[in-house]
């Protein structure tokens, strides 16, 4: 296990109706602010009324700022800045998913900066100060909600491109499981391929004797994969939904990364996917994740036996490990199909024909290589694309 260091200060306030308490929140942090959010949902089923109704009680002036969409723009991001300092506002609200909070986190760093906001997202600068940001969780997925990362996409050159700092979390996050319940059966299912996903990414490492966090990260999945079965059945199962909705902020406050190095490879090469496709980024995870797996799977044997074993319950072959460990990595491939999600590029209109651009994009700016399991060059990640034709 290696030396870390762990904290987490975002207040979690969770359960039934807990969003009518959100003006009293952000009163503690300021008597104004933006108030971000994405399409029309939060219109129709009632969420956006609740929260004008608790920021007027508390005598909060805000501003609105929608549009939000999946890949969160940067235009968007620097319309929210030039609002934020042309009416004087030192907080942001979030009200949505994890392309919502990830805006938010923008705009919260580039008020107080006199150059362009994408220089951070680009490695040109760091971020010193920060207005303030809260959210209101619709969507568990992202886990942005309690993350330190945000991630922006550049429509100039379409990159995607994320920015990782303890100062991005949040003061604060609302999650109540009722808000899932509207949700579709296509965005529950990105959402649950996003979670696993995250927790794949650490629990995946080089690094050796990190027994308990790999038992954190086992836990984590099995409780996604069980509840994802009740949530088909029944989308407004509360119970299901608070499990799913917990687990998200779990696989990405970086507590399942205590004392391990993750790999995140996967997620590189999925952004990329993504800002060429604009697919939902837990539908392109379902696609990019098995293929990585059986592209580096002979590096990293033990812990991919492990995984079968313990996350999917299959019996060990003593005598051909090998094939326990593509038992694993096809579950994880079903389990995916499953939930309606596509695991080939060719169901999202992908072809060979992009592998250079998505490669080329993926190590752009990043000296040559993504990746902690296996180091991944250009080659690499075409021969992963390749495996997800």
């Amino acid at each position: 296990m290696n030396n870390f260091e762990f904290l987490n200060p975002t207040k979690i306030i969770f359960g039934k109706d807990v969003e009518e308490h959100v003006g009293k929140e952000v009163k503690k942090h300021s008597s104004s602010c933006l108030l971000h959010y994405g399409g029309g949902s939060i219109k129709k089923n009632g969420l956006y009324d609740r929260i004008v109704h608790s920021l007027k009680s508390e005598k909060i002036r805000f501003i609105e700022l929608g549009g939000v969409q999946p890949n969160p723009r940067l235009s968007l991001v620097r319309e929210g800045i030039k609002i934020c300092r042309e009416n004087d506002l030192n907080f942001v609200l979030a009200v949505g998913g994890g392309s919502v909070i990830d805006s938010a986190k923008a705009i919260a760093v580039g008020v107080p900066y006199s150059g362009d906001v994408w220089n951070f997202y680009s490695g040109e600068a760091t971020p010193e100060k920060k207005l303030g940001v809260g959210s209101v969780l619709t969507i568990p997925a992202a886990g942005s909600e309690a993350s330190h990362s945000s991630v922006i996409t550049n429509e100039e050159g379409m990159l995607k491109r994320p920015l990782n700092m303890e100062m991005n979390r949040p003061s604060f996050t609302f999650m109540n499981p009722e808000l899932t319940f509207t949700l579709s059966k296509y965005q529950t299912a990105c959402g649950i391929a996003d979670i696993l996903s995250h927790v794949m990414e650490r629990y995946f490492t080089n690094i050796k004797n990190v027994d308990f966090t790999d038992r954190l990260c086992e836990a984590t999945m099995k409780t996604v994969i069980n509840n994802a079965y009740i949530v088909s059945k029944n989308p407004k199962d509360y119970n299901a939904r608070a499990e799913i909705m917990w687990a998200s902020t779990i696989a990405h406050n970086n507590l399942l990364s205590t004392g391990r190095i993750g790999d995140f490879g996967s997620h590189f090469i999925e952004h990329e996917l993504s800002s060429i496709n604009d697919v939902a980024h837990g539908a392109g995870l379902a696609i990019i994740f098995p293929a990585w797996a059986k592209y580096v799977q002979e590096k990293l044997s033990e812990k991919f036996l492990q995984f079968a074993v313990r996350v999917w319950n299959i019996d060990q072959n003593f005598e051909n490990p090998k094939e326990t460990i593509m038992e694993g990595i096809n579950r994880l491939e079903s389990f995916f199909t499953f939930l309606g999600l596509p695991t080939k590029l060719k169901h999202i209109g992908i072809g060979e024909d992009n592998f250079n651009e998505i490669a080329v994009k993926t190590l752009y700016g990043r000296n040559g290589s993504v990746g902690n399991v296996v180091s991944l060059g250009k080659d690499d990640i075409i021969n992963i694309l390749k495996l997800a034709e």
